[in-house]
């Protein structure tokens, strides 16, 4: 083909098949954009942590002003972008409304990552200081971006959550859903591979190794056979869980326990009671039982503390 035989193939698609932002109306956030409002995100939240300049403890307020001024403006722009696509009134106003409420959040959202980064100082024997956490697990990364995309979930702002937490997914492997609910102390080991849905809800003091699933079993389908939107369909794990490499873990009515272990590959769709064990056996369904005691129980599976 000819140039203006590609260029013409390709407007007649844009036409017919669409795919492109929105011409001639509103425009959506730019993925460079966010990607940049992350980043920057972060040094806020772990500020020196991420400069190549040392800093000083009297040019923090200093380096404070000017990357939140940067990012409040940046930042309300892409939530404009993104309450105009979703039509709503007045969205120029919305949007620093929305931006301040974050932005009033962040030291609660810092509070709660000191007890994820604590948690993973504490559960992995590897880890040899809390500055090897910050800079260099990728749990921190994509749990921080998930807690502050989460907050913007809750305002009900369209796109920009997803987009910050796909940043994540994409530097780390780890996809955690915006909507997902986590409390204190999260660690996840390792990271690649684990997904968890958007009705999951995760208690605290949770860790979960690489390649876990928190998924939907199945979709509640309208007349027209489309999933509807909005139902609980993710499981819910409590307190001090452990959830070994490879699980599978499907379902809104799924429950696991307080003080229960998910062993390895294990594939679950029932709910386990609290201090109980669900491991894989041969060829068999997953069994579940009560746990044994501390001692005992880290003897059983120590060769996963990796």
């Amino acid at each position: 083909m000819t140039h203006e035989e590609i260029k013409r193939a390709l407007l007649e698609s844009y036409e017919n098949d669409g795919g492109i932002n929105h011409l001639d109306g509103v425009n959506l956030p730019a993925q460079d954009s966010v990607t940049r409002l992350a980043r920057d995100l972060m040094h806020l939240l772990f500020p020196g942590y991420f400069e190549e300049a040392a800093l000083t403890k009297d040019e923090v307020p200093a380096m404070l002003d000017r990357q939140l001024r940067q990012i409040e403006k940046r930042l309300s722009e892409e939530i404009g972008k993104c309450l105009r696509f979703a039509r709503e009134e007045d969205p120029t106003a919305k949007a620093k409304a929305m931006t301040n409420e974050l932005l009033a959040r962040l030291p609660a959202v810092r509070q709660v990552l000191q007890t994820d980064v604590s948690a993973a100082y504490q559960g992995d024997p590897a880890a040899r200081s809390v500055e090897e956490i910050i800079v260099a697990y990728p749990c921190v990364l994509v749990i921080s971006l998930q807690r502050i995309a989460h907050v913007l979930y809750r305002l009900k702002v369209p796109l920009l959550p997803r987009m910050l937490t796909e940043y994540g997914h994409e530097r780390t492997g780890c996809d955690i859903h915006p909507g997902a609910e986590i409390g204190t102390h999260f660690f996840i080991d390792h990271c690649t591979g684990v997904v968890v849905g958007e009705t999951a809800k995760i208690g605290n003091h949770v860790k979960i190794y690489q390649g876990v699933t928190l998924g939907a079993r199945s979709f509640v389908v309208d007349e027209q056979g489309h999933p509807v939107k909005g139902v609980k369909r993710h499981p819910e794990l409590g307190n001090n869980v452990i959830v070994y490499p490879g699980a599978t873990i499907l379902g809104g009515e799924t429950k696991i326990g307080d003080n229960s272990i998910v062993g390895s590959n294990v594939w679950l769709m029932q709910s386990m009671p609290p201090n109980s064990i669900a491991y894989y056996q041969g060829d068999a369904a997953s069994v579940i039982r009560p746990r044994k005691n501390k001692e005992a129980l880290l003897e059983e599976f120590s060769d996963w503390v990796i």
